[in-house]
This record gives C-alpha cells, structure tokens and sequence, in this order.
C-alpha cells in the first residue's frame, strides 16, 4: 500500500515489513533513500524515515508489522554532535567504543556512525561484540565487517572473520570475549581503516558488568567511548571509565523494546540464516581438532585399564565412554541404559570427583564452530551426533570444505533451529538482570 508522509515527520515501521520509495527523499541513520531504495525491516527490528521532502512509500506489512508517523527527526540531537566530536579527532583509525543497556539504540548509534564516516568517503570497521544479539556474525559469536556502503541493518553484512564464545551472554565467558574482540581489532587494522566502531553487549548492572567492560575499554583502547544513557543507568560505570574520553549520548525518544523472548526469537532468525542450505556431514575424529568438548572427551582414551575397570564394576555395566577430566568424570552411557544413583554416588567417593552421566543423544543440537586449519571461521554447525564405537562425529552444517578445527559451544537448538535447554545449562545465570538481557 502507498503512504505519504509530509515533510518534517517520521515513519517508524517495525518489521516484519519492506519500504519502498517511490517519490521523494527520506533520511535512515545518516543516510539519505530515495527513489526505487527498497528497504527491509526484520522481525523485532524498527527502522525511523525521517522525510526530508514529501515522500511516498510503498509499504508491505507483514500480520505483526505495522507504520505510524510521528513529528519531527527521531534521531537525536547529541548523534549530530557526537559525529562531530569524531571527525575532530585526529587519530587514525580513531577506535570508537559504544556502551549501553539494552534497547537503548547502541546498535542505530553505531549504524548512524558507519553512514555518516561512509559519507565522508572514510573506510570503516565494525566490531560487534553483542554475542547475545549478534548482527554482523551468527550468534553466540563476535565478528567485524569492513561496510563499503551506507546500511539500515549491520545483520546485511558479511563478517569478515569471528570468533566463537559458545554461549549467549558474556558474564561466564568474560576473558573469551576479551581475547575475541582484542584479536578481530588487530586484524581489522590490517585493512587500514580511518575508524573502527566497537558496538558492545546490554550487561552494564553489577559489579561483574563494570569490571568486564572496564577491561574491555582497557583492550581495545578506545579514543573516545559513547554512553548512550536513558536515565542514570550508566553513571557508575562512566566512574570506573574516567582515564577514558567519554561523552553522553541520548537515546531515541521512541525505541523498539524486547522482552527475553523477542531477543531470543532474533537470535533464532540468526541461526537459520547461518544455517541455510545445511547438510548433514560425517567426520572421523581423527581428522578434527575438537576444542571444547570436555564434557564428552573426544579424541580423549579411556581411563586407565584398573581405573576403567573399578567404575565398571561399581557402576554394572559397560559404558561407551569415560573421560577423566580435573574436577569431574564423564561417563558416556547408551541412550536406553538406566544407571542406580547409588552406584554412581560409590563412584564419586571412590574417585573423590563428581560424576556426570551422559546418554548418547543428550550431544544432539548443540551449537558447533567450524574452522580451517589456519582458525579461519568457515561457519557454525548443530552437532547430530557422536558415535563413540566408530570414533565419528555428525554434523549438520552449511560449509563443505576446509574444515580442521571445530568448537563446541552450550546453546542447543532442535530441529527447527529454537533454542532449548543445554545439558548443563552453564551458559545460563541466576542473574536476573541478565536473564532480562539475553
């Protein structure tokens, strides 16, 4: 259907929808559409047309989508002059860092940034280090894209490399996301850009969050550090940021708020994306380096014969599998095998360690990353399955070739790519502010 909007107002339509301009011109995070531009707004997602003369849009709704103009430029005042505040900058690149809580325009900040320095002819990185809503890369993942033309949605480009976390939110991987983000700014140096953007994750609540963004800011040694505030939520951590240049930043009087669910079904949307076109491989455990996988011990022997045989006898049976690993013992068993709890409570004092119980099946759905031999990420895979007699290992994946090295995360999808509960569950936190989060 067609809609014209005057000049001075803003459409904001949340997706499910596409936007087409068929006359006139309107403006979206510093870049300017018009006549065909077409633009796609996905599920969860709200794109602002700030119309700069009266424009007509052909607009395609979806059931959940919908349109409503509002006065005036949503885009706030203080992103003007943060821009500004950038070019004065003489560094280069000149590293930006971009804090905030959740749903609080971070990402249409960074966004807003990438256009107007892509205005400027100035080459551009993006780091997104959000693992929880990934954009550039799939999720459970931090990534960097090299953008060579203005954008309304970072989830359009194609990663250039990243590095895989495994789980949703940061608090129980702080140092790999570290590590991650420090290792794809390097790289992302190589291209010798005039500025690399850092967009970051919702966690700023709690002593936890303040430490691992303070470390964050002290890795990547950001020139100047955006805080895009919408009461005072930030004013502790801007404490703990003081050796740094930070300057306030508004967030947009009308903003897209997601419950967990929302976030969870964008995440969704994220795996099937990387997912498309996947087929279901098989791979001697030989031919892999399997990171991550404690809890199974692949490429791991036995324990030795007297050990093996002492859980044998305590435990009744014959498992397919032990591993013995520093704090606990896995004990791989046939997906139909019942095991008495006391026989694997004489086992745990016996051995003086836990005891985990794996049935064959509980690996099903669990979230992989696959690289090549030199750790260049091919892409991400779902685990099927492990066959611990023939030493093979089923996955399903997109990518075909070149694949030596995969990493076992503890997110687990079913077959229609949804997130359910992990064996586990380590990725998961009491915390309930990052349970809102992620």
């Amino acid at each position: 259907m067609n809609r014209t909007v005057e000049k001075g107002k803003t459409l904001l339509v949340n997706g499910p929808a596409s936007v087409t301009v068929v006359s006139g011109k309107a403006e979206v995070f510093g870049t300017v559409i018009s006549n065909p531009s077409k633009v796609v707004i996905r599920e969860g997602k709200q794109l602002p047309l700030a119309v700069e003369e009266t424009t007509t849009f052909d607009l395609s709704l979806a059931e959940k989508a919908s349109a409503e103009e509002v006065e005036g430029n949503t885009i706030p005042a203080s992103w003007t002059a943060s821009f500004e505040k950038v070019s004065e900058l003489q560094a280069k690149p000149v590293i930006i860092m971009v804090l905030g809580t959740m749903d609080s325009g971070k990402t249409s900040f960074c966004t807003y940034l990438v256009n107007k320095l892509l205005g400027q002819k100035k080459k551009v990185a993006v780091l997104d280090g959000d693992l929880g809503q990934s954009d550039i890369g799939p999720p459970c993942t931090v990534a960097y894209a090299l953008p060579s033309k203005p954008i309304t949605d970072p989830f359009n480009l194609k990663a250039r490399n990243a590095v895989f976390i495994g789980v949703t939110s940061p608090e129980s991987a702080v140092d790999k996301v570290i590590e991650g983000l420090t290792t794809l700014k390097q790289e992302a140096l190589n291209s010798n850009p005039d500025a690399i953007i850092t967009n970051t994750d919702g966690w700023i609540e709690g002593e936890g969050a303040l430490k691992y963004k303070t470390r964050l800011a002290e890795a990547i040694k950001p020139d100047i550090i955006f805080c895009i505030q919408q009461k005072d939520e930030l004013a502790q951590l801007m404490e703990g940021l003081k050796e740094f240049k930070t300057i306030m930043v508004s967030s947009p009087s009308v903003i897209n708020q997601r419950d967990k669910e929302k976030r969870k079904s964008l995440r969704e949307l994220g795996y099937i994306k990387y997912l498309r076109n996947a087929k279901i491989q098989s791979f001697p455990q030989g031919w892999l380096k399997i990171e991550d996988n404690e809890l199974f011990g692949l490429g791991r022997a036995n324990m030795n014969f007297k050990e093996t045989r002492k859980i044998y006898e305590l435990l009744g049976m014959k498992p397919l599998h032990i591993v013995e690993r520093v704090e606990a013992i896995s004990i791989i068993i046939g997906k139909r095998r019942w095991v008495n709890a006391e026989n694997l409570k004489k086992i745990e004092e016996a051995a003086k360690k836990k005891v985990h119980l794996i049935r064959k099946g509980d690996e099903e759905g669990l979230l992989v990353a696959l690289f090549n031999s030199d750790r260049k990420f091919l892409g991400i895979g779902v685990l099927q399955e492990i066959e611990y007699l023939r030493k093979t290992i089923k996955i399903l994946t997109p990518v075909s070739e070149g694949i030596a090295i995969t990493t076992i995360g503890k997110v687990k999808l079913d077959r229609n790519m949804k997130e359910i509960p992990a064996l586990g569950e380590e990725n998961q936190s009491d915390n309930t502010t990052l349970s809102k989060l992620f």
